[in-house]
């Protein structure tokens, strides 16, 4: 792989649609929680070592991610347990993915890039970020989840200021076209990295 460039952001600040936005002009793009659902869906290698802990959590062949969330809830040793199985099953896919396209600039979307120390194995990290407001209408907007909620999701990442000061680029996702353009700089800023290096 060409360039390894980390994707993160805060929910609702436009993550998503930024990762299409580097699809579109022509970055492969791996996704964390797309890998967990392969991993968690029916003959993913996470159903068998995880049914092995916590059979409950295996509903039809598949890893249910509510069974998942009350075991959490429930004991306190459940997410070291899980992510000892989970993490490394990411890492190799993130492996095979990097192995299968290698002369591609990789977009890697990953929610907790710099919480789990992921920035350090790519080569330039971009944080998408809107002011908090705007975040926290975007979030509301889909019914899904209530302001506590937000909350509490917040209170468990990385300040946004801290994952933009620790960035090598800032997307700033008020509107859609901003958000192009400062892709495409991105890119730009890129291959001339790479005609340098």
């Amino acid at each position: 792989m060409r360039f390894k460039l980390g994707l993160t952001g805060s929910i609702g600040m436009g993550k998503s649609t930024t990762a299409a936005m580097f699809a579109d002009a022509g970055c492969v793009v791996w996704d964390a929680d797309a890998a967990v659902h392969r991993l968690y869906g029916a003959g993913g290698a996470a159903v068998a070592p995880l049914g092995a802990m916590f059979p409950q959590a295996i509903i039809q062949g598949e890893v249910a991610r509510d069974a998942l969330r009350e075991i959490i809830a429930t004991d306190q040793t459940a997410l070291s347990h899980i992510e000892s199985v989970v993490h490394p099953l990411v890492q190799q896919d993130r492996e095979t993915f990097i192995a299968d396209h290698p002369g591609s600039i990789g977009v890697f979307d990953i929610p907790l890039l710099f919480e789990t120390g992921g920035d350090a194995a790519m080569d330039a990290t971009v944080c998408v970020s809107v002011p908090r407001e705007t975040q926290e209408a975007r979030v509301l907007a889909r019914g899904t989840m209530t302001a506590e909620d937000l909350a509490r999701i917040l209170a468990r990442q990385m300040p946004n200021e801290e994952k933009c000061a620790r960035a090598t680029y800032v997307v700033e996702t008020d509107t859609v076209e901003h958000a192009r353009a400062q892709v495409q700089t991105v890119l730009k800023d890129i291959e001339r990295r790479l005609q340098h290096a």
